[in-house]
């Protein structure tokens, strides 16, 4: 079974269940490791934002906004501009997440909507002296956005290109 297949699977076991599904229990009907299934799961709810997790596995939920994720690049000089641009245009950064050829996908949620929100979190990477989580993949990551409509999305989108945020996909991305 491809990685394709697999996820294509999870989906389908997901949008059948009653109730919640954990990452062991797919892990063994796969027959991968636990780690596997987080990073599909990453993949997948990127594209089905309706898919929450829970402390008692993954569940599908009914879709109530519209989802897009962008691939951007920057330094940690601009990541106040590009999240405030982001909220600016009505977007609710759900989370932010790096595609590492070795670890695959790793996630972080952020929940980002206001010009406050982007303070507190500039702040706190400050006071923490942490690094980005973008910093390990030279600059580039992708944030899962959520707005009101598609052409809310298509707005942001617009704005973080004509920012110089906005970088391609490679072809091993688009999987």
């Amino acid at each position: 079974m491809t990685t394709k297949e697999r996820r294509k699977e999870i989906l389908n076991k997901l949008i059948e269940a009653k109730g919640a599904v954990p990452a062991k229990e797919l892990a063994l009907d796969f027959g991968v490791s636990r780690q596997i299934i987080v990073g599909d799961m990453a993949i997948i709810r990127a594209q089905y934002p309706e898919i929450i997790s829970t402390n008692r596995g993954y569940v599908y939920g009914e879709k109530s906004a519209y989802t897009r994720e962008f691939k951007v690049k920057h330094g940690p000089d601009r990541v106040k501009e590009e999240l405030t641009l982001i909220v600016d245009h009505g977007g609710i950064i759900r989370n932010v997440s790096i595609s590492h050829r070795a670890y695959g996908r790793i996630s972080a949620e952020m929940s980002i909507s206001s010009r406050q929100d982007v303070t507190e979190f500039v702040d706190r990477l400050v006071d923490s002296k942490s690094t980005l989580l973008g910093s390990v993949t030279s600059g580039y990551h992708y944030h899962l956005v959520e707005a009101a409509s598609e052409e809310r999305l298509d707005l942001i989108e617009e704005k973080l290109d004509e920012a110089g945020f906005i970088v391609p996909l490679l072809p091993w991305e688009k999987e």
